[in-house]
């Protein structure tokens, strides 16, 4: 693994995580959608990334493949994604996007959206794919929730799952840390406020549907990501209280039982996940987890160069492991 050394000028973790999005390159591709029926009655979007012009793997049907799941409010447009994807390409895999439920564009047919404890959409897609593509070797990789969410998922699975491996990058570990770190005066007002804010307008587009089991006016009045998690997600999910969703959307809890290799990159000094809460000795205590932990680089960040525009240090480590995982995948698998 690489030493990381961050931008000298925005060295510090919330600088890094504000300017991330602005600094960094967007590459042109194009995508082809999919949309999925899920049992319930509802969809979601699928961006494939098919890279037919694959020299190493011109066979389809064997072409190693990722699954990317994006942030909270993320969709297959993150810079952080399109980068994810460009370095994919040039080792001639494929990707596909899991957009979450009603982020994409795409209607909501039914009164539901997504959260980080809920794992059922993800074992869909997982299972869709493996279905297409059951020759192809297979893993993904998550961001934020979608890190999350992917950690919940082989918490659960064990060994059940047809990923190889997962690479995770700025999970939040604990959710009670996460939020409350959010809360402090600086973090609320420069991510906290705005998160929320995201949340409703994704959201308000669908304000009909969830209107049959939701008082919008009152998840519209939430300052907080805590505030609309209490008025919406959990309710949407079945929690008696926001404490019990919490619990069960906390990564750190279901660590142990991850049975396939998993690598996990954290900044210590990411404000949405504190470094205090990242389970380092449970982490050391499971063989298939590799934890990486960088001094700097924010939530999302880690930028280096003088002038950070093309590649950052997560793209880097990103590229490393689903490339020694797809080409020496038995080793790793077998340690």
């Amino acid at each position: 693994m690489e030493t990381y050394y961050p931008t000298v000028w925005c060295w510090e973790g919330r600088v890094q995580t504000l300017l991330r999005p602005f600094i960094t390159s967007r590459p042109q591709l194009q995508y082809r959608n999919e949309l999925i029926k899920t049992t319930d009655g509802g969809q979601i979007s699928l961006d494939w990334f098919d890279n037919n012009d694959s020299v190493c793997y011109p066979d389809a049907s064997t072409r190693p493949t990722i699954l990317l799941l994006p942030g909270l409010t993320g969709t297959s447009r993150e810079s952080y994604i399109l980068h994810m994807i460009q370095q994919s390409e040039m080792l001639g895999y494929r990707c596909v996007v899991f957009n979450n439920r009603g982020t994409a564009g795409e209607d909501l047919l039914t009164p539901r959206t997504y959260c980080a404890a809920n794992t059922e959409d993800l074992e869909a897609v997982i299972h869709h794919i493996h279905n297409m593509h059951a020759s192809a070797p297979f893993m993904a990789a998550g961001v934020s929730m979608g890190g999350m969410l992917l950690l919940n998922y082989l918490g659960q699975t064990g060994r059940e799952t047809p990923l190889m491996a997962a690479a995770i990058f700025s999970a939040g570990w604990n959710v009670f840390e996460s939020a409350e770190s959010l809360e402090k005066p600086l973090n609320w007002l420069l991510f906290n406020y705005y998160l929320t804010t995201c949340l409703q307008s994704s959201i308000s587009r669908h304000r009909q549907m969830l209107e049959k089991l939701f008082d919008m006016n009152l998840v519209m009045k939430a300052k907080t990501i805590r505030e609309f998690d209490k008025q919406f997600t959990s309710v949407m999910f079945g929690y008696r209280t926001i404490d019990d969703y919490y619990v069960d959307a906390s990564p750190c809890r279901k660590l142990k039982s991850i049975s396939i290799p998993v690598l996990c990159l954290n900044s210590l000094d990411d404000v949405f996940s504190p470094g205090h809460a990242i389970p380092i000795e449970t982490a050391k205590q499971n063989p298939n987890v590799a934890l990486v932990l960088t001094s700097y680089g924010g939530h999302i960040g880690f930028l280096e160069g003088t002038w950070p525009r093309k590649c950052t240090y997560m793209d880097r480590v990103f590229k490393q492991f689903v490339q020694a995982v797809f080409e020496h995948g038995n080793k790793i698998c077998s340690m």
